[in-house]
């Protein structure tokens, strides 16, 4: 046991030093859970429906149930006509929201950016569904008269709408405003909405001038990430839609004692406490000062790099900064996404403003030797 225990200890100070300079991804890292520690002495399994009860005890349901109400009164809903569950990340949360959409208008066609995280064409092909990719502005923002375009030669089938609140790369905001505007000039009176806001569910909604995503504006499911601005070490996410298309594809399994509403049956209880902790730690005015920070700091970034003549940027209300990709040397050693010519880097609440000043000294002696 002591080589496993000395690979163990190599294993967590190489993590230790790794997440230092975790700048190009969206994961939160700033957190502490040494309260709920205990809880891994057990096993929670959040089996089936949240607000089912079934002779399956040990599981965290209760907590589920205001976890997903905190995400509902954060976005916006009508009246009681929602429901949700944690989910195992974002990509759970949108295959979900399609597949209600799937359900409840068989006719129908996806429309979703062609900036749209990778998994999209991934749950599309699983759940076989039509789809057509839609161009994008040069900010990562859906096209918004190519979307016209596709909708205006395909009238007789029910449009659904996957609008990305936050793109992988540049962090576009699909203008959900105008896309609603626009259903309703083709006179769309089905149509289905869902909100790909992995990481933008948890920043729009604290940010005074941004347009509304939540259930009472018009959309009719959401997916937004856990363990990104929510704060959790697991990955995990939370699903919420509305309750009158839930229930027309819920089924009873005798098993479980419950509904089987879900996409996984067994669920990871653990996460649901770790939510569940966060938000009682945070409350709606923590994660406000956490997101301004964010923000704020992702302006420093931009401030900074131009001020060497790096032309960075980023879209409003996001904590994503856009600057040119260096060399390979240094998207290893700080971890950045890149796609095509450029990278970025993510001002996630872990990260200070003296860490971007680090990265920006690496990134203009790397530009200067390069």
């Amino acid at each position: 046991m002591q080589a496993t225990q000395a690979l163990l200890q190599d294993f967590y100070t190489y993590l230790l030093k790794q997440r230092k300079q975790m700048i190009g991804y969206p994961s939160n890292q700033s957190y502490n859970f040494e309260n709920l520690y205990k809880f891994f002495e057990l096993s929670i399994n959040n089996i089936g429906d949240p607000l089912s009860e079934g002779p399956y005890k040990l599981k965290a349901h209760k907590f589920e149930k205001e976890v997903v109400e905190f995400l509902a009164d954060l976005v916006g809903v009508e009246g009681d006509n929602f429901w949700g569950y944690v989910t195992n990340g974002g990509t759970e949360g949108n295959m979900y929201g399609l597949y209600i959409a799937r359900e409840i208008y068989p006719n129908s066609i996806v429309y979703y950016s062609q900036e749209a995280h990778y998994s999209i064409q991934k749950i599309l092909k699983l759940l076989k569904m039509p789809s057509i990719a839609i161009k994008t502005y040069k900010n990562g923002e859906i096209d918004i008269e190519d979307l016209e375009r596709a909708l205006s030669v395909n009238r007789t089938k029910t449009p659904i709408i996957l609008a990305t609140i936050g793109t992988t790369v540049k962090s576009g905001f699909d203008n959900l405003p105008k896309i609603k505007n626009l259903l309703k000039d083709y006179a769309f009176t089905n149509h289905y909405i869902h909100c790909d806001a992995a990481l933008g569910g948890m920043i729009l909604p604290f940010c005074d001038d941004a347009f509304e995503i939540g259930l009472k504006s018009g959309v009719h499911s959401i997916s937004v990430s856990g363990h990104k601005m929510f704060g959790s070490p697991m990955p995990c996410g939370i699903v919420l839609a509305r309750k009158d298309y839930v229930d027309k594809i819920a089924s009873s399994v005798e098993y479980i004692g419950a509904l089987d509403t879900t996409l996984s049956g067994s669920r990871n209880g653990h996460t649901t406490l770790l939510l569940w902790y966060a938000i009682q730690k945070n409350q709606y005015e923590g994660y406000k000062k956490i997101v301004e920070k964010c923000l704020k700091n992702a302006q420093f970034a931009v401030q900074e790099f131009n001020k060497i003549g790096i032309k960075a940027w980023r879209n409003k209300f996001s904590n994503t900064v856009v600057i040119p990709k260096p060399s390979r040397a240094l998207l290893e050693k700080w971890q950045l996404a890149h796609e095509g010519k450029i990278a970025h880097i993510i001002t996630m609440p872990h990260i200070d403003q003296s860490d971007i000043s680090k990265f920006i000294s690496d990134y203009a002696k790397d530009i200067s030797t390069s």
